[in-house]
Formats: structure tokens, C-alpha cells, sequence
């Protein structure tokens, strides 16, 4: 068995931004120069390692993160390639959760583009240190300065230069290497796997003079050695200044950026340099945090191999009828044969086999340490955003945040043959993303699917066929609407009857009251204990709690309202736990007709851009569809549109954008809020 690698020297980085950036043609590349991989797979022909799901490799987009290993340098690398597009946002965000490093990809000509910036915010929510690589530089119209910049303005950050472009376009070739002050040089020939190195040609000199001080001059801010070193026009060691720039990007202080264009296979090698030399070990990460189960108080665990098992479920895959599971060891060992514990579920789990992954390939290991991502096999309870720990160590981490789903569809077998085939395939899917949702409709007798955009049903739909050899039909997409109510409401009701021979009474009054936006349902008990036996509280919750899950306006689910048990009848010899079930859904319904529902609606977020020519018109048609403008942002000659539109008036909506502006404005959008429906579906 191979020696594992010291905690030092252990990457866990994640490749993030804008779909089209050129994530997997740069993890490709990293792959084949260290090794991993022997040939390299492009995106557009359908046979990029990362992208392994066929509907990845015929839409050359990622949808679900891939974990990989490599080795550069004598540091293992763990890299995770994350979508870019807004419907898989739950991959990226539980991806950024165990990462401790990530790197952002720019394109070089659409330089800091929507989604770039909606992934850069989810890492600095985690407090996640970055590197950047402007790629794509050989392209026309590429400015690698105009990027630079624009992560200046739209992103917060603040760039480092450790390499600035030689050529531009067609002649991009190489680069100025401003850490150790020399040209690299990539030759067509070899697919990038040699380059030369030369000294800084003289008609470059001084530029590179330029920017090397710039370099020397942002790091000292943050350093008061270098400062002294550089007021004093003292020489500086590289590896002073490797050190120093190390810490101020762990710190969040700093953003090193290294330029290429990966296609063109340049710019690669030195940023897996700026990977190992700049991008934190898992020992350089604060210990992870969690919550003590029996006393509720947090607790620490240190990234150590000492310490007890410390881990965290952060994806979940079925293949082949198996339960795959992803997990990042925080701290801890763990070995194959192992009994952990599953807090938050007060479930015993049994490791069957750790495996190290190399995108859908994997590898049997006996043992795993602190600071590793593996997949395990064997976990049963267990899913994503669980804790596993040792049992004599119990600790909850915080789990990993789910969208709520805006979309929907319903499905239906093709085939009698499908029907029980369908159940099973759609609960292995909803098993693995947290984001769908999979309702049966007693009234229609349909099978209910819900994810976060058409895109992120359709493929789906297509995974049903494709893996479950599930044939169906597909409805149209439909918004998921949500009801609340108005007005304090108080109802009662009685629920009495005689059932399989045995008398039923039960008799409760509510108050339901309206709560603020985004904050749930929420049940309270406010009777006193001599009035009703205790243990008919729970079925009361449980009535009232099921009753929520389809309003009285078009059976959609209620949210946002507090249930308040404020009163009940109690018969000593006929009350049952059943009769006061009935009692509370009863009164529940009175109380939500009483409380005047209506209807919620999904809002999305729309970021639109647009030649300016056109800008009259789009802004016309957002105001039909019942949009409200937020913002206006010129972006180089285009100009930027950020709006907030229901989702019911988005469906179709870029057939309409590309005709309006001949086929030159694109558009993203995102889930904002929920938000009183003005045209309410009848």
C-alpha cells in the first residue's frame, strides 16, 4: 500500500466559475502534465475525463462535481470540477463546503460573467482562500488586464499578478513569470508538456519591471519584513516571498493571478505551481467547528490523524444499485471494516470499502486520513450533509444548505412495466440531490418532480432513461407555487365518530397567525397540561403539521404561518390520538380559509446583457412579464440588466431575448424570493 501523504502536503481544491470558462479543459490539462491521465479529452468532442455522464459529454457542460487525485510537486492534489450553470448551484455549494482552496477560472474575453460572480460570493460565504486563471487569452478580443480589473469591481477582491501575457491572441505564446523574473515559452509540439524557460527579453524589461515592483509593493502591505525590504531596495528571496504571498492569500487578503489558455495547452505548469505553493493544506484550514449532541455547545476538532474520526457526507451517488457516498475526513483515521456514528440520525453506519476516486474510476484503500476526499460504500442512513464520527466522540458539523425547488413537472410511466420502476429510479435520484423533489398527487393520481430550472429537469428526466431504462412521459413545466394567509385566524373542530367498533372524540381550537417571509411553519403548544393529556399534543402537531402540506387556494403548500394550540375538549373514556388528528387538520382548514390564503410565487433573480441598441426593448419586455429593474451596469460596450421577473412569465423567455436583440444577448437567473402571485393561475 502506498505511504499516505503528510497533511502538508495535501490539496483539496475546487475549479469554479462561469459555464463555458474552460473549468474541464483546465482540469484536462492539470490531469495529463501530472500524469493522471495519458491523453487528453476535449469538452466538444465528448471525451473530457471529468465530464463522464453522457449528458455532459453531448451538452459539453459539467452538471455534477467529479472528484479527482493527482500528484504534483510531492503534494497530492484532490481537485473537484464543479458545473457552471445555475441549476446545479447545490454542486458547487457543497463542493465549496469540504474544499479548502479553489481556483477561479475568468474567460479572458467575457471577462467576470454572472455566475463567476454568484460562485465567487458561495466561496467567500465559506471563507474558501482562492487563486485565478484568466484562460482563454488566445482568443480575439481576450484583455487580460480588462479582467483583472473587473475582479477588482464586480468581485471585491484583490488581485495579485504573478504572470502577465506574452503576445495577445493569435500570438499568445507565453508569459512573463513575475515571481522569478523570467519568460516561459510553451512549445506547439509536445501538447504544452515542454516549455522553455529564458531570461525576460529586453524590449519586455522594463514592463516586467513594472509589475514586479507592483507585486513586491501589494505584498508588503500585508507584510512589514518585505516592507523593510522593499523601502530599503533590499533584494528579496523568492521563497520570502512565496511564504508571504502563501499567507496573505490563506488570510484572504490576496487573490494570485496566473494567465494561459488552456486549449491552446499554455499557462498549466505554473499554475499548478501557484496550487501547491499558494493554496492551503487542510492543517492551514481553522479545526472545524460542530455542535456537541448531548450538551448543544460547540465543540473543535483539529485537522489531525490523532484526534477522533471527524467526517462529513458532502455527496451522494447511486450506481449500480450502490450507495456511493463522498466524504471529506476532517480529522481522524478511518479503515474499512470501521463502526461510526451518525449523530444527527442516532444511526450506527459500518464502512464496507473506501475507495479513491478518479472521476467515475475509483481505487480500493484500506485507510484514510485527516485531510482526505474519498468515496465510501456501505453507509445506509446516511446522506448529504451528515456527520459520521466515533462513537465515543459525538459532534454535529453544520449541515450543507439545500435550495427549495421552483420547478415543476409531472411524469407518468409509458408502460405498465415502468410504473414500479419509476418509483424506485426516483427515489435513488432524490437521494442523491438535494434540490429535487418527488411528490405523488392523490387528487390527479400523477407523479410530482421538482428541481431548480428546466434545465435541471430535463436531464433528469433523461438520467431515467438513460441509467434506469425508465420510459416516460413528461408534462409541462409548471412553477411551484406556495400559499400563506393574510389575518389571524381562530377554528375549531370536532372530530367524533365510531371507528372498526370503537368510539372516537376529539375537539381542538387553533389560532393561526401569519409569520414573516422565509421564516416556516411553526407549531405551539399554549394549553395547560390539566385540560389535555400530554401525549395527544404530538398528534395534534402531526394533524396540523400534515394539514400545511396542501393549502385550501389550489391545494399548494402553506408556509410561513404559526399554529397555536390554544384550547381542547378532552372525554376520558372515548378521546383518541386519532380523533385528534382529524380534529386538528379539520380545524386547520376552517383556520386557513378564515385567515384569506393566497398565493406565493417563485422570483427569480434576472441577470441580463445586451448591446446597448437594444436595451429600449428588453427593458420593455421585462416590464411586461410584470419584471421590476434593479440595476444598470455598463460592461465594456455591452450593457448589464439586473431585474427580479415570477418565474411563471420566464418559460421561453431566451427565444424571445435572442430574437429581440439578434441573437446577441444572453441572460442568468436565479431563485430569489418568494413573493405574493399577481396573476394567479386559476
Amino acid at each position: 500500500m502506498e505511504k499516505p501523504f503528510p497533511i502538508t502536503k495535501i490539496r483539496n481544491i475546487g475549479i469554479i466559475a462561469h459555464i463555458d470558462a474552460g473549468k474541464t479543459t483546465v482540469t484536462e490539462r492539470v490531469l495529463y502534465y501530472t500524469g493522471r491521465s495519458h491523453k487528453m479529452g476535449e469538452v466538444h468532442d465528448g471525451e473530457a475525463v471529468m465530464d463522464w455522464m453522457p449528458d455532459e459529454q453531448e451538452r459539453g457542460i459539467t452538471i455534477t462535481s467529479a472528484v479527482t487525485t493527482c500528484h504534483w510537486k510531492d503534494a497530492e492534489i484532490h481537485i473537484i470540477d464543479t458545473p457552471g450553470h445555475v441549476d446545479f448551484t447545490i454542486e458547487v455549494e457543497r463542493s465549496l463546503r469540504v474544499l479548502d482552496g479553489a481556483i477561479g477560472i475568468f474567460c479572458a474575453v467575457g471577462g467576470v460573467e454572472p455566475q463567476s460572480e454568484t460562485v465567487w460570493h458561495q466561496a467567500d460565504k465559506y471563507h474558501v482562500p482562492k487563486i485565478a486563471f484568466v484562460n482563454k487569452l488566445d482568443r480575439v478580443g481576450a484583455d487580460f488586464l480588462g479582467t483583472v480589473q473587473m475582479m477588482r469591481d464586480r468581485l471585491g477582491a484583490n488581485p495579485l499578478l504573478m504572470e502577465i501575457p506574452v503576445g495577445s491572441e493569435d500570438s499568445f505564446q507565453g508569459v512573463l513569470d513575475l515571481l522569478n523574473m523570467k519568460q516561459v515559452i510553451w512549445e506547439k509540439e509536445t501538447l504544452g508538456a515542454v516549455f522553455t524557460v529564458s531570461d525576460i527579453p529586453e524590449d519586455m524589461r522594463e514592463t516586467a519591471d513594472e509589475y514586479r515592483e507592483k507585486l513586491v509593493e501589494s505584498v508588503a502591505e500585508f507584510d512589514d519584513e518585505i516592507m523593510e525590504a522593499y523601502l530599503a531596495d533590499a533584494p528579496l528571496a523568492t521563497e520570502t516571498l512565496v511564504s508571504s504571498i502563501r499567507k496573505a492569500t490563506i488570510g484572504l487578503k490576496l487573490v494570485p493571478v496566473f494567465c494561459g489558455a488552456a486549449l491552446r495547452n499554455r499557462g498549466i505548469q505554473p499554475l499548478l505551481d501557484g496550487i501547491v505553493d499558494f493554496l492551503p493544506s487542510p492543517l492551514d484550514a481553522p479545526p472545524v467547528e460542530g455542535v456537541d449532541p448531548h450538551t448543544g455547545r460547540m465543540k473543535q476538532s483539529p485537522p489531525s490523524d490523532r484526534a477522533p474520526l471527524v467526517a462529513l457526507v458532502f455527496k451522494v451517488m447511486m450506481e449500480d444499485g450502490r450507495k456511493l457516498s463522498y466524504v471529506r475526513i476532517y480529522s481522524g483515521r478511518l479503515l474499512a471494516g470501521d463502526e461510526v456514528v451518525n449523530p444527527a440520525k442516532n444511526k450506527k453506519e459500518k464502512i464496507a470499502r473506501i475507495l479513491a476516486m478518479h472521476a467515475n474510476k475509483r481505487q480500493r484503500i484500506n485507510e484514510v486520513r485527516a485531510g482526505n476526499i474519498v468515496g465510501i460504500i456501505g453507509l445506509k442512513a446516511s446522506g448529504t450533509g451528515d456527520t459520521l464520527c466515533d462513537p465515543s466522540n459525538p459532534i454535529i458539523l453544520e449541515p450543507i444548505e439545500a435550495y427549495e425547488p421552483v420547478i415543476s413537472v409531472a411524469v407518468e410511466p409509458k408502460t405498465h412495466g415502468d410504473q414500479e420502476k419509476i418509483e424506485q429510479s426516483l427515489a435513488k435520484l432524490e437521494a442523491e440531490d438535494p434540490t429535487f423533489r418527488v411528490k405523488y398527487d392523490d387528487d390527479t393520481g400523477q407523479t410530482i418532480i421538482s428541481g431548480m430550472g428546466e434545465l435541471h429537469l430535463e436531464i433528469l428526466v433523461n438520467r431515467l432513461k438513460r441509467e434506469f431504462h425508465t420510459q416516460v412521459n413528461v408534462g409541462k413545466p409548471q412553477v411551484v407555487y406556495k400559499e400563506t394567509i393574510e389575518r389571524t385566524a381562530e377554528a375549531s373542530a370536532t372530530f367524533e365518530k365510531e371507528v372498526g367498533g370503537v368510539h372516537h372524540f376529539g375537539q381542538v381550537t387553533i389560532m393561526l397567525s401569519p409569520r414573516k417571509r422565509g421564516k416556516g411553519n411553526r407549531f405551539v403548544d399554549s394549553i395547560s397540561d390539566e385540560s389535555l393529556p400530554a401525549e395527544f399534543i404530538p398528534p395534534i402537531e402531526q394533524g396540523l403539521m400534515e394539514s400545511m402540506e396542501s393549502g385550501v387556494v389550489l391545494g399548494y403548500p402553506v408556509v410561513d404561518v404559526e399554529m397555536v394550540l390554544v384550547g381542547a375538549v378532552y372525554k376520558e373514556s372515548a378521546s383518541s390520538e386519532l380523533a385528534y388528528r382529524v380534529a386538528a387538520s379539520m380545524a386547520s382548514k376552517e383556520g386557513l380559509q378564515k385567515g384569506n390564503s393566497y398565493l406565493l410565487e417563485p422570483v427569480m433573480a434576472v441577470e441580463i446583457l445586451v448591446p446597448e441598441a437594444f436595451m429600449g426593448e428588453v427593458i420593455g419586455d421585462i416590464n411586461a412579464r410584470g419584471g421590476k429593474i434593479e440595476d444598470l451596469k455598463p460592461r465594456g460596450e455591452l450593457q448589464l440588466i439586473g431585474a427580479t421577473v415570477p418565474l411563471s412569465r420566464m418559460f421561453g423567455y431566451s427565444t424571445a431575448l435572442r430574437s429581440a436583440t439578434q441573437g446577441r444577448g444572453t441572460f442568468t437567473m436565479h431563485f430569489s424570493h418568494y413573493d405574493r402571485a399577481l396573476n394567479p393561475p386559476v
